[in-house]
């Protein structure tokens, strides 16, 4: 990490609401000079003026806006020392559901080729500096499929796999590539949730951890603690029994993402 007394500059996405804003809260209360990226105009403004924070309008399945907002991070303030890819979608799925196929498009867009598009245009600049980290929020869902969450669990694997790769090509740069893969987080995407979240953690604690893991650079890495456990179990456990425990699981509801 930067020395303790340097001003961190931090990018982080999907920062109007949820865990991205608790990011914000949390290195804005650091000091760090933030640049926050979102769709929600409105719940973004709020949460950038509390900190004086840089602040861009953008969807990060869109290249272009992403590639513009870290174009004016980068004019403005520098490149930054850390760049946070939170935003996602998290939405029950169907594949036998025509209404369906759009939205796993949507996931899919989001939470894989967003990370894409989020970290594409720092990649070049912080090699220059040789130095910079890229964290990528990803999801304890990715370990297995999750019986109506196909487009969810599949792009969160995916999203593991992209992030691993990622990392293997930047190591040699000096850039840092760290994966975050939280159990449930008290947010808007989990607040539909019709069913039990055990060890579910606040936004802000949450956000305090992936901090702190940051600032470690741990390569990969699972919260809360207990929820490394339950994904080491459910890896290794055998196809046949996992199917007889989870074929019945309560589901995430389908609906548009928001």
């Amino acid at each position: 990490m930067p020395h303790a007394n340097k001003q961190l500059k931090v990018f982080i996405t999907g920062a109007s609401s949820g865990l991205g804003a608790a990011l914000a809260r949390h290195y804005g209360q650091q000091g760090a000079i933030l640049g926050l990226c979102g769709r929600r105009e409105e719940a973004l403004q709020q949460v950038a003026t509390d900190f004086n924070a840089q602040y861009f309008i953008a969807d990060v399945r869109d290249p272009h806006a992403m590639q513009a907002a870290a174009d004016q991070f980068v004019k403005a303030i520098g490149v930054p020392d850390i760049v946070i890819g939170c935003a996602g979608i998290s939405v029950g799925t169907l594949t036998e559901e025509a209404d369906d196929l759009t939205i796993f498009q949507a996931v899919m867009d989001a939470n894989v080729m967003g990370l894409v598009h989020t970290f594409h245009p720092f990649i070049v600049p912080m090699k220059s500096n040789g130095k910079g980290i890229l964290c990528g929020i990803a999801s304890v869902a990715g370990v297995r499929g999750l019986p109506g969450g196909g487009a969810y669990s599949a792009s969160k694997a995916a999203a593991r796999v992209y992030l691993e790769s990622l990392r293997l090509e930047l190591k040699p740069s000096g850039i840092d590539v760290l994966t975050v893969s939280p159990g449930y987080i008290e947010t808007p995407m989990t607040h539909v949730n019709p069913y039990p979240m055990p060890f579910r953690m606040t936004a802000d604690a949450a956000a305090a951890k992936i901090a702190h893991l940051i600032e470690k650079r741990r390569p990969e890495s699972t919260i809360p603690w207990q929820m490394t456990i339950v994904t080491n179990i459910m890896r290794c456990m055998p196809r046949a029994l996992y199917d007889r425990l989870f074929e019945k699981a309560p589901r995430k509801p389908r609906g548009l993402p928001t």
